[in-house]
């Protein structure tokens, strides 16, 4: 492999031009195709094999009037204080909005007054009034929205309090100035990883380049794929991270190849030929994270996942091809590793002849000294700490966020503590309960007989009469529980009403479902527990087969796993800690605690297993080149941390960067990933990789690189090492064999 991409890296060099227009060109098509692409609002969410998703199809099929997967809103009101609602001012204004909702979008399916439904509360302060929808909040036009909110506008200049829940004002996240903060800070560690402003600027505008083509494409596909805003933040959010660190790999290597006196395609080659092949194995074990959200078997999480994995391949193929050929176009002015461009300090005459001396011990270079010489205690402190930072998972509660959640200044958060005030905190999630009655002798006595057993269930705290169709073969009963949609309470009601349903088919032959937002909910957390250990078996298995590839050890691989799984663990620790717990809440702008959000372990088990295993190939794969070529295990240690602890440091930073800058999001579910990836990353690679990792193979030794011999002999040989570059050099191709340092250890 390495030397494939050696002369892939020297024709993109020498035909530059060619290459550039390529990616132009792709950048272009993107950009028309999602500029002249119908807009969609976001990905229908389904969840198949759920009885929350049975319940929904079923009434889809039988009761197509009643919209059940259709948007929601629910309009409060507050009368001023000393009023009431049913005061007859207040009254004639609220059935005015009601018929304004009515009349305002041709998507409305229903608006009901309040004083219709009996939702006014016993003080007589609050009511509300529910609109339903023909179409899902996905699908909802801007129109609509726009309705919805002009109407209740309207009805605050008449003095009441109106706030709007529900589905329908859902919005795209907003993330602030914090991403491009992040962006900021990436530019600011490449100017002093690299001493260049040159060199700093094209990883970051190639990572553009690529963000570019994978979000625009992504985009242009939504309304043919059905892809949620979401997909697209996902794909913003790894691409950059994953785009800025793989072009700075191969920018590195470069400098260092001119380092050695190569001229410059050729350096160009050799730091596609060897970094580029960590980037290759890099960018697979991602890919193979991100495309293995499918085994969850959730629509939504799926394309997410391939999405996203689409923009990592954009990225692997720019670092191979674009990349050197950029760095043909900039010339003199990428400098050698060692010198700096005459702007930002050093450079010229003095700073070459100073390169050419021995070079000094960099920090790296002491670290893993300092580690090697004390590694049980290095390893036993690194994994104390993580251990420490993990034990909040012990209390970890999963669940997915409601309105509960919002910002305090949102209207959706607004309208739920009023529900919760006048109300009670059950009115905010009820259970809508689904009776198929085509079994039943008598629908209406069964549907009765339904009413009352849920009624004697704990914590319900009203069941509505039943709603038949029609053809009476079907019943929708409303259950109110007496606590908040996202407490265990309502999940452990959800559960008794289900197991009710046994005994109830026995008795009347009707068959009893659970749907709704709250019910669905927590389908949806069950049915991602239950798949997060097969998850983990298939993504960790076939990364810790590639990497056996990679490293030809069996040793280096499973230790690359356990480290990866405490990292994992601090880090959902961490996010237990801030945003269930609370501590230090304010700091990333957690307005209310409460659980985390279900597909958080399984998406950070995807999404950081994938980006850990790409500092594990950069730094050990120099090791291993570094034994390879027939130094001592512990000096190859050394030597893979002088030539790439800066820079897996500097990747680290800068992905940490990326991530943070989510957590200026107004969307809880987007601010907790952006959190939960950027503590991850620092867990990973400044603890796991940066201290346990040295740790280990100092005390393995040897041990660490053995692989039996059928193994061996088994396993294809993809020379991520570069041994076929060097018999390039051995054969008389350009370049000086590499003249490497020999460390005392």
């Amino acid at each position: 492999m390495a030397t494939f991409l050696y002369k892939l890296g020297r024709l993109a060099f020498r035909r530059r031009h060619f290459v550039a227009l390529i990616w132009v060109a792709l950048l272009t098509l993107a950009g028309v195709g999602a500029a002249s692409a119908p807009t969609a609002a976001s990905s229908s969410f389904s969840i198949p094999g759920t009885e929350a998703q049975k319940a929904f199809d079923l009434l889809e099929e039988r009761v197509p009037e009643s919209s059940a997967d259709g948007a929601s809103a629910r309009v409060v009101f507050k009368a001023p204080d000393g009023e009431k609602v049913t005061d007859p001012a207040n009254k004639a204004e609220i059935q005015k909005t009601v018929a304004a909702l009515k009349s305002g979008s041709d998507e409305v399916a229903r608006a009901d007054s309040p004083f219709q439904t009996k939702t006014v509360s016993k003080d007589g302060s609050t009511a509300y009034a529910s609109v339903s929808y023909k179409v899902t909040s996905m699908e909802l036009t801007d129109e609509s929205r726009d309705a919805l909110e002009k109407t209740t506008e309207q009805a605050r200049d008449s003095g009441l309090t109106v706030e709007v829940g529900g589905d329908a004002l859902q919005a795209m996240p907003e993330t602030g100035a914090t991403e491009i903060i992040g962006i900021a800070v990436a530019a600011v560690v490449l100017v002093i990883t690299f001493g260049s402003l040159i060199a700093a600027g094209l990883p970051l505008l190639t990572a553009l380049i690529g963000v570019g083509i994978g979000v625009s494409s992504i985009t242009a596909l939504a309304s043919a794929l059905d892809l949620g805003t979401t997909t697209s933040t996902l794909a913003m959010m790894i691409g950059l991270a994953v785009g800025i660190d793989y072009a700075l790999f191969i920018v590195s290597r470069y400098r260092g190849e001119l380092a050695d006196g190569r001229d410059r395609e050729e350096a160009a080659g050799r730091a596609v030929g060897t970094a580029g092949s960590a980037v290759v194995f890099a960018g697979l074990t991602v890919v193979i994270a991100l495309v293995g959200l499918a085994v969850v078997n959730i629509p939504m999480l799926t394309k997410m996942g391939f999405a996203a994995a689409g923009t990592v391949v954009i990225a692997v193929l720019i670092a191979l091809t674009l990349i050197p050929a950029l760095l043909g176009y900039a010339g003199k002015k990428v400098k050698p590793t060692g010198e700096k461009s005459k702007v930002l300090g050093r450079g010229g005459k003095k700073a070459a002849a100073e390169s050419d001396a021995k070079p000094k011990d960099n920090l790296g270079t002491r670290w893993a000294r300092f580690v090697i010489r004390r590694p049980l205690t290095v390893l036993l402190v690194g994994v104390i700490g993580l251990g420490a930072a993990a034990l909040p998972v012990s209390s970890l509660e999963l669940g997915l966020p409601d309105d509960g959640a919002q910002p305090t200044s949102t209207t959706q958060r607004k309208a739920y503590d009023l529900v919760l005030d006048g109300f009670g905190p059950g009115f905010n999630g009820p259970l809508m309960t689904v009776a198929d009655l085509k079994g039943a002798a008598d629908p209406k006595a069964a549907a009765g007989e339904i009413s009352k057993t849920i009624s004697g269930l704990d914590d319900v705290l009203s069941v509505a009469p039943p709603m038949l169709n029609k053809e009476g073969d079907t019943a929708i009963i409303s259950v109110v529980p007496s606590s908040k949609p996202s407490g265990i309470e309502t999940e452990n009601l959800v559960h008794s009403i289900r197991d009710a349903g046994a005994d109830i088919k026995a008795d009347t032959g009707a068959s009893v479902m659970v749907t709704g937002t709250t019910a669905m909910n927590i389908d949806v957390s069950q049915k991602l527990n239950d798949a997060l250990l097969p998850y983990l078996a298939l993504v960790v298995g076939l990364a810790f087969l590639l990497l056996i590839v990679v490293f030809r050890s069996i040793l280096v691989p499973l230790k690359a796993a356990l480290g990866f799984l405490l990292s994992v663990l601090a880090a959902l620790g961490a996010v237990v800690a801030v945003f269930q717990w609370g501590w230090l809440g304010s700091l990333f702008g957690v307005e209310q605690t409460g659980p985390i959000m279900s597909m958080m372990p399984i998406f950070m088990v995807g999404v950081v297993f994938g980006l850990a295993m790409d500092y594990e190939v950069f730094l050990v794969t120099r090791m291993r080149e570094a034994y390879v070529h027939g130094e001592r295990p512990g000096q190859a240690v050394v030597t893979g941390f002088r030539h790439g602890a800066r820079v897996v440091s500097a990747a680290a930073v800068i992905m940490m960067a990326v991530f943070a800058g989510f957590i200026g999001s107004s969307e809880q579910m987007v601010k907790m990933i952006g959190f939960g990836l950027a503590i991850a990353v620092f867990f990973d690679a400044f603890i796991v990789r940066m201290a346990l990792v040295p740790a280990v193979l100092a005390l393995l030794g040897k041990r660490a690189w053995w692989l039996p011999k059928w193994l061996d002999r088994a396993l294809p040989n993809v020379d991520v090492e570069g041994e076929g570059l060097r018999d390039l050099d051995a054969s008389g191709a350009r370049g000086p064999e590499e003249d490497r340092e020999l460390t005392r250890v």
